[in-house]
């Protein structure tokens, strides 16, 4: 079964020596990626981490700085009567705005607001008559709390494009160390066993080249020296019986038949 998802599971490639030196290459880079996606995943945490704890912490004080500018309201709503609409009619220009900016954090860009204060105020004739202090302290407080609430938004931003940022560099992280690191070593291992099986056949080969080389030289040798043997046993006919030999001997009997004497019978041998 490891054999066969080994087989499966690898690039389609031309087993070569450039080709397992480009997958090597490859191999590399993808670890080395997921060794640096790593740590950003593990950066990302703990940033996530902190800002979670600082959500919580904001969220807490919320509860308490929101519970006194309702009750500096109510104070000041007692003693000066109700002025929100004296407030919202003489309102032209934003006091306060909300100013966004880009932060780079550990390769992320999350959005942040940043509280500006404009400094068009339009309650500094409010509650001359009565009640002034009542209404400035309301003010004071619900500035706190306007601001607490963008330094709170600002953090859930964060956090939300954090989140999103981890899960995909998790998703990249087990991507490379799941599917593409085991593919591209079992393409390397296809590319490597395939190298060594065509040199196991290249050495075979040659064996057998060199053997029936062998043979070919061993056949050659023999045929030289009884060509030679054949060749001496010519010269010596030659000095006895005054006959050169031109032809080998075709078989035993023939070189019988050069050396018998031609009134003998041959049938009478046998």
């Amino acid at each position: 079964q490891q054999q066969r998802n080994m087989a499966t599971n690898r690039f389609p490639t031309f087993p070569s020596r450039m080709s397992l030196q480009q997958f090597k290459v490859r191999t590399n880079g993808a670890r080395k990626g997921h060794s640096l996606l790593k740590r950003k995943a593990d950066a990302l945490k703990a940033k996530v981490r902190a800002i979670l704890s600082e959500i919580y912490d904001v969220k807490m004080q919320m509860n308490e700085i929101m519970s006194t500018a309702n009750f500096s309201h109510t104070q000041a709503t007692h003693s000066a009567g109700d002025f929100n609409a004296q407030i919202i009619s003489k309102v032209e220009s934003p006091s306060i705005k909300v100013a966004l900016r880009r932060e780079n954090v550990v390769g992320v860009k999350i959005l942040q607001f940043d509280k500006v204060d404009t400094g068009a105020s339009q309650d500094s004739l409010l509650g001359i008559v009565r009640g002034g202090a009542q209404i400035r302290k309301c003010k004071n407080a619900y500035d706190q709390a306007l601001e607490l609430l963008i330094k709170l938004a600002s953090l859930q931003t964060s956090f939300q494009e954090l989140d999103e940022a981890l899960r995909v560099t998790n998703r990249r992280v087990n991507a490379l160390d799941n599917v593409v690191i085991p593919k591209l070593e079992n393409t390397m291992h296809y590319i490597a066993s395939e190298l060594d099986e065509r040199e196991r056949e290249d050495l075979y080969r040659l064996k057998k080249v060199v053997a029936k080389k062998k043979k070919e030289v061993a056949i050659a040798d023999a045929i030289r020296r009884e060509r030679e043997n054949n060749g001496h046993g010519a010269i010596q006919n030659v000095s006895t019986t005054g006959v050169i030999v031109d032809e080998e001997p075709q078989s035993m009997l023939q070189d019988m038949g050069d050396f018998q004497d031609p009134d003998d019978n041959v049938a009478d041998i046998f």
